[in-house]
């Protein structure tokens, strides 16, 4: 009964994500986002920072809140949060764009590229050609493509657009299913998101056995589940370029300062 109920939770997203877009092609037009001021700037490279011998790698995460947790934090400000990250080296930025479901906004987005000078991931859930011109527009510099959401033509047909507009394509699988089907040519990474979207627990092990599945030509992301820096340590042993923590930090009252004693304990040994 619960594998079913959360699982309605993913269905919910995908339904209300379908609307957003419909309703966003009516305010405002691709022309409107062609004009933007970021439109035309030239995407940080993805691979470049997460491979920079003075990033760690980190991917950090500002989220608010999750249809799993609730409410994780949401007193603090992401320009804030996410300066400091940076600043503490991480490689990249994850910002949540997904209002109804995780309480971000596409201007949780814009602040924080105003304020950083690394790539920012737009998170949120990609089904149309039109979100990708929204993440150009509002400053982003990597897309998630989630393969438990869409078909191979559609991961394809996105990620060729997404690569057409400059920016860097991350394609999240859960399991060796998903990415046996969704590998494709226009990928910068492929991320092991160790959370089972059927129940929203979270299993490292996940990316341990698919890590060598993983084509080479690509950047392997861990997601979800890293919580210290052992674990960093042994995914990095395995083959893992870059590791993607949200609530880790986020459930902190201080995430800046939660970063910041997490990489000195993961470069002090």
């Amino acid at each position: 009964m619960v594998r079913k109920l959360d699982m309605n939770i993913l269905d919910k997203i995908v339904i209300r994500k379908k609307e957003e877009v419909a309703l966003a092609k009516q305010n405002v037009s691709v022309k409107q986002l062609e004009a933007a001021v970021h439109f035309n700037r030239n995407p940080y490279s993805f691979k470049e920072f997460l491979l920079a011998e003075d990033r760690t790698g980190i991917i950090a995460e500002f989220k608010r809140q999750s249809p799993s947790k609730g409410i994780i934090n949401d007193k603090v400000t992401v320009a804030d949060v996410t300066t400091a990250y940076a600043s503490a080296g991480a490689s990249a930025l994850s910002v949540l764009t997904d209002a109804d479901f995780f309480g971000g906004h596409q201007r949780d987005l814009l602040e924080a590229r105003v304020a950083n000078k690394v790539p920012i991931l737009r998170k949120d859930f990609m089904i149309d050609e039109y979100q990708l011109l929204e993440a150009k527009a509002w400053g982003a510099d990597i897309i998630l493509l989630i393969a438990a959401i869409l078909a191979p033509q559609e991961i394809a047909a996105l990620a060729s657009t997404a690569k057409g507009l400059g920016l860097n394509v991350l394609l999240e699988v859960h399991n060796q299913q998903e990415l046996e089907r969704s590998v494709c040519k226009d990928l910068d990474a492929i991320g092991v998101n160790n959370r089972n979207l059927a129940d929203f627990t979270v299993n490292i092990q996940t990316s341990f056995d698919l890590v060598d599945q993983i084509p080479d030509d690509f950047m392997k992301i861990s997601e979800s589940a890293i919580s210290n820096t052992s674990t960093i340590k042994l995914l990095k042993q395995a083959g893992f370029n870059g590791f993607l923590i949200g609530e880790n930090f986020m459930k902190t009252e201080d995430p800046g300062l939660a970063i910041r004693e997490f990489v000195s304990e993961l470069i002090s040994v």
